[in-house]
């Protein structure tokens, strides 16, 4: 199972994006109806997994940070995260928040980024600047 940061630590599911669109597809399945695909449901579907143990060490910095609030190595860490690629599961505006995962030499900030969500403090890591997204699994 995936587990998703909690901001004391604690480690739970992501329930609104696992086990919901289970529970939905389920559902539809035992009465007889028919399954559509919605963005949200297509977004989720599009995002894999990482094992925490996998990351690159300068993630673990990052989600250390965001743990401890700060301070943040760029002035762009911490501000709202659009979705505007569609990737991510859909939420309202301001549910995600983004953070710099340092590239050794870079001269910028890179491609790697850790997108957060609000409601579950779920974790998502980017090694290509939002093309594709792995919830962090905890659990590994």
């Amino acid at each position: 199972m995936i587990y998703a940061r909690h901001h004391e630590g604690m480690r739970f599911p992501p329930r609104a994006t696992r086990i919901g669109a289970a529970a939905a597809l389920l559902s539809a399945l035992l009465v007889g109806g028919t399954v559509t695909a919605t963005t949200a449901d297509a977004a989720a579907a599009s995002v894999g997994s990482v094992c925490y143990g996998d990351l690159p060490s300068q993630a673990y910095d990052t989600l250390k940070l965001i743990e401890q609030g700060g301070p943040y190595p760029y002035s762009q860490d911490g501000v709202v995260f659009q979705n505007r690629e569609g990737v991510l599961p859909s939420h309202t505006a301001g549910y995600y928040h983004e953070y710099t995962v340092i590239t050794p030499g870079s001269p910028t900030r890179g491609a790697r980024r850790v997108v957060t969500g609000q409601k579950y403090h779920e974790d998502y890591y980017t090694a290509d600047h939002y093309a594709s997204f792995d919830l962090i699994d905890y659990g590994c």
